[in-house]
């Protein structure tokens, strides 16, 4: 006997995707930058140092003073010369008014006059300690600065960008189908 059948046949749909790929540009151009800077304003003042040295005393010391105190120095030796020997005068006239009271001044009087005086023998420094004065004052320096702000006129560039978004694009290659045959 023959059973009928029943045969069922079928493809399958194909489908084929072509797809184009997204396409993504950036870019960052560079800052502009302007920056100044202008220059400080600066002050300075300055007081001179001042160094004094009196070496006075001490060209006395060596014997090399000026003429006005050679002169004072001379005049003061001579006054003084003056009233040791007036000094000395009187003494001699007083002991010859009281020659009666014994003894010899005309004797006292030549040992007086030829008697060496004791010479000693010292070390003298030349120039004496504290002869040179010396004085200073320090200068003084006074330095003011005033900074200046900095310009700054930069700018930042907006960045470029380009998008190119992408595409599928779906296409039926092959349809599907179903047979259905009866087969006695």
């Amino acid at each position: 006997m023959n059973i009928p059948q029943l045969q069922v046949t079928t493809t399958k749909a194909l489908l084929g995707l072509t797809t184009q790929q997204p396409k993504q540009q950036i870019e960052q151009p560079t800052a502009t930058l302007d920056l100044q800077q202008p220059q400080a304003d600066m002050t300075i003042n300055t007081t001179k140092s001042r160094l004094s040295i009196d070496t006075t005393e001490a060209r006395v010391d060596m014997d090399l003073m000026s003429s006005a105190r050679r002169t004072e120095e001379v005049a003061q030796y001579a006054r003084s010369e003056a009233s040791n020997g007036i000094a000395r005068r009187a003494e001699d006239g007083n002991e010859l008014m009281k020659i009666e009271n014994g003894g010899n001044p005309m004797h006292s009087f030549a040992d007086r006059a030829f008697r060496q005086p004791y010479s000693s023998l010292n070390v003298k420094f030349i120039p004496s300690y504290g002869s040179v004065k010396v004085s200073f004052e320090p200068g003084n320096v006074d330095i003011r600065v005033e900074p200046q702000q900095v310009i700054n006129k930069s700018s930042a560039n907006k960045t470029m960008h380009t998008y190119t978004p992408g595409k599928v694009s779906i296409e039926l290659l092959q349809k599907p189908s179903t047979q259905i045959d009866w087969k006695i």
